[in-house]
């Protein structure tokens, strides 16, 4: 398939960009690596009159840590994600969901703003950044703004954004010390494939080794990534073991509402929560154990 004419623009500084963005409104898309925004003027899905790259704006593909935090740019491409011995050290499951999404050639050219932008309740970033409880920075042209992560979802396709907004970076908390965190998706096949089931589970330990903090995220099974609240009620204030794993997976189960698709049904996608928030939990344990 051809792509649809359109203007293009090739602004060299986030301000330049929301300039545009702020003058042709509804008219104008925004693209960074183009995995996603291509794919769909290809299909006809999308068909917009102006495109505006961002990927040649050196302070959106920045990355360090300061202060506590890590700040990623909104351009920072996957593959640098899973690369970096930063992300590595400090975020490890945000390191395992870069390496589990699509393959080489897609994860050199998607973005982490790109892929959190599109709102896709099977992508592999999301989950990570909201067990770690990370910030959204959006600018525009009268500024800029922070917005958590777990409010910045609204529906399949569907954030807070306006037309004339820009994410242009991520603040994620370093975690605490005795805190850990696992991500693990599970698809049709390894790469090239939407998600069937995600899930990101982070734990905190307190001093008598009971879990102080617990947060689990399910991916795939609403219609956003979704915080299984009854799991983390399971969690807190317990000893970890296998046991109370299991419990928080079936309690996993209950807050998701997946559905039927050529991909697997809804009892399978249901039943893979509970397993996924299990092997997660046990792998946020060993990582919190190791950094006490």
């Amino acid at each position: 398939m051809l792509l649809p004419k359109f203007d293009y623009h090739a602004p060299a500084t986030a301000a330049e960009a929301c300039d545009i963005l702020a003058e042709r409104g509804d008219k104008a898309r925004v693209i960074a690596g183009g995995t996603d925004l291509m794919v769909n003027m290809k299909k006809g899905v999308v068909c917009p009159a102006e495109v505006v790259s961002i990927a040649d704006i050196a302070e959106l593909k920045e990355m360090a840590g300061e202060n506590g935090h890590v700040r990623i740019g909104a351009c920072v491409t996957v593959a640098d994600l899973a690369e970096s011995d930063l992300v590595a050290g400090k975020l490890s499951a945000l390191r395992a969901g870069s390496r589990a999404l699509g393959t080489p050639l897609v994860r050199n050219r998607a973005t982490i703003g790109g892929n959190v932008g599109s709102a896709r309740p099977a992508a592999d970033l999301p989950p990570s950044l909201m067990v770690y409880g990370a910030e959204v920075r959006v600018t525009n042209k009268s500024g800029e703004r922070t917005v958590a992560i777990g409010e910045f979802f609204k529906g399949p396709g569907m954030t807070i954004m306006a037309a004339d907004d820009l994410i242009t970076g991520f603040k994620i908390p370093v975690p605490p010390p005795a805190a850990g965190a696992g991500y693990i998706n599970i698809g049709v096949r390894k790469a090239q494939d939407c998600n069937l089931v995600n899930v990101c589970s982070y734990i905190e330990l307190a001093g008598d080794d009971t879990i102080k903090t617990a947060r689990v995220v399910l991916g795939c099974v609403g219609p956003t990534h979704l915080r299984a609240s009854s799991a983390e009620k399971v969690l807190v204030g317990e000893k970890p073991d296998d046991a109370l794993f299991a419990r928080a997976g079936e309690a996993a189960m209950g807050d998701c509402t997946p559905i039927l698709d050529f991909r697997g049904s809804a009892e399978y996608r249901r039943a893979m929560v509970g397993v996924l928030t299990r092997r997660t939990l046990a792998k946020a344990l060993k990582e919190a154990r190791d950094r006490a």
